[in-house]
């Protein structure tokens, strides 16, 4: 005999949206939902929204133990709230373009040179919501993608953020610059990121979390930036500086009067 509360695994085109915040953010937003799980006893404001927002999309919500939570999402943090979604779609480079030309702003992306930890990306993506950046551009291979992990970390910007994955990073460097995109960098030996003006059409690397960017990748920059740092420590996570140089970029586009 089955279990009425029996979660099944999700197929291989579908993911998660776990946490509060994130899933309420995907129901308001045009994300496809399949099915909305809700930790039974639950009682609280957030869950509330959620089951408001579900049954007014027409959803199915299924209450279920704790438990079947913390398999269906391997332990990660939940918030007695798990989404099963549609696999996380990407965009297209004209995509991110299109997004700065609705803004009637110049355009402003980040690129992520073969990021391993989802957790940098989703906080990557938090920040790039946070600074008006139109886009995100990652490689198919060698990088983390799209996942549930990211999404809670993003809490919620992967609604809103586009993400771009591409078959090569050079060729797509390339072909930003042929469209007057600057492209800038990271390195220990490069300008002060505090002199960085981010005013005109820009993309900014940002390495992997222990290689940095990729010898051929960083050929194609125009310019590298420095973080000086005075400790002992002369490394930042990745997140952390990306996070730094958007900042310097939203401090440049949005200066104090």
């Amino acid at each position: 005999m089955s279990d009425k509360n029996e979660v099944k695994p999700a197929a291989e085109d579908s993911d998660f949206v776990i946490g509060r915040h994130p899933a309420v953010a995907a129901l308001k937003s045009d994300q496809e939902i399949n099915k909305v799980f809700l930790q039974e006893g639950l009682k609280h404001e957030a869950i509330a929204q959620i089951l408001t927002l579900a049954k007014k999309r027409g959803l199915v919500v299924q209450t279920v133990p704790k438990t079947k939570l913390d398999r269906l999402v391997s332990h990660e943090n939940h918030q007695g709230v798990v989404l099963a979604v549609a696999a996380f779609k990407y965009a297209e480079l004209d995509d991110l373009f299109k997004v700065a030309e609705e803004r009637d702003e110049a355009p402003f992306f980040l690129i992520l040179d073969s990021l391993n930890d989802p957790h940098n990306l989703g906080s990557i993506m938090r920040t790039a919501d946070a600074v008006g950046a139109h886009g995100i551009i990652i490689p198919k291979r060698h990088a983390v993608g799209l996942t549930s992990v990211v999404a809670k970390t993003s809490t919620g910007a992967i609604e809103r953020v586009p993400v771009v994955r591409v078959t090569n990073l050079v060729n797509t460097v390339k072909a930003l610059k042929d469209r007057g995109l600057w492209i800038f960098g990271t390195d220990m030996n490069g300008t002060d990121y505090r002199r960085f003006d981010a005013t005109g059409p820009v993309g900014i690397i940002i390495g992997n979390e222990g290689k940095g960017i990729a010898p051929l990748l960083k050929k194609s920059v125009d310019e590298m930036l420095t973080i000086p740092m005075v400790g002992e420590v002369q490394s930042l996570n990745a997140s952390v500086a990306a996070s730094l140089l958007m900042y310097q970029a939203f401090q440049s586009r949005h200066p104090l009067a």
